[in-house]
């Protein structure tokens, strides 16, 4: 029993390991394209957006525009390097197995990524089959995060209002996004973590931060009897 009735979980970051391996192979690029950017700076620039909205900081950056091709090399690169490199975080298998035996099959995966990323992630790590029909990706919607359509998206397709809804987050940019949605949101901050602070993703709206996936479930639990004997 939880006293939610849905949980909305983020992809990188939350669910996969992928944000450093992303983030290796865009510095890279952006590298050769004339960007002389840091690893650490790259991750500070993009670190839960796409790399298509930053097109003009790109731009002005490399002083070439970022065109379809380039786009297209990248993505063969980046999905190259996340098929032969990605893992799950750390007890996100079980969390999500059992939230979604918690909450009656109601999670759903919403990311800011490109839907055949997602799709293959969480297909290379075992999770697919407990969020089939149930991805949502921000490049299908009007705006992408830190706007709240895709969680609102999300959870019109499950059903849930947003505010009887969850969301995982580990960056401000999806806080913000699921803040925005109506939904109370829990920030995920491991201890190696190096994009953002608890405090930032409080300041967000965050209503509490955890740094285990694995203590995911217990926590859905805990509130949920509280809920139940309050």
């Amino acid at each position: 029993m939880t006293a939610f009735e849905a949980v909305l979980f983020d992809c990188d970051g939350v669910l996969v390991d992928s944000e450093s391996i992303t983030n290796r192979v865009l510095c890279t690029m952006l590298n050769e394209s004339g960007w002389p950017i840091s690893t650490e700076e790259c991750l500070r620039e993009f670190i839960g957006k796409t790399v298509r909205s930053q097109a003009a900081l790109i731009e002005a950056r490399t002083g070439k525009p970022l065109t379809d091709a380039w786009m297209a090399a990248f993505y063969e690169r980046r999905n190259a390097a996340l098929r032969a490199e990605l893992v799950a975080i750390d007890g996100a298998l079980s969390a999500v197995s059992e939230s979604h035996a918690l909450c009656a099959g109601r999670i759903a995966c919403a990311s800011g990524a490109d839907r055949a990323k997602v799709e293959m992630q969480l297909a290379q790590v075992g999770m697919a089959p407990y969020f089939e029909g149930r991805v949502f990706s921000g490049h299908e919607l009007p705006r992408s995060k830190p706007f709240p359509d895709v969680y609102l998206a999300a959870a019109a397709a499950l059903g849930v209002e947003p505010a009887r809804c969850l969301v995982i987050e580990d960056t401000v940019t999806g806080v913000t996004a699921g803040v925005a949605a109506g939904a109370t949101v829990w920030g995920y901050f491991p201890a190696d973590q190096g994009h953002a602070s608890a405090e930032q993703l409080l300041e967000a709206g965050a209503s509490c931060v955890f740094g285990d996936m694995g203590e995911l479930p217990a926590m859905l639990r805990a509130i949920g009897q509280a809920s139940a004997s309050a």
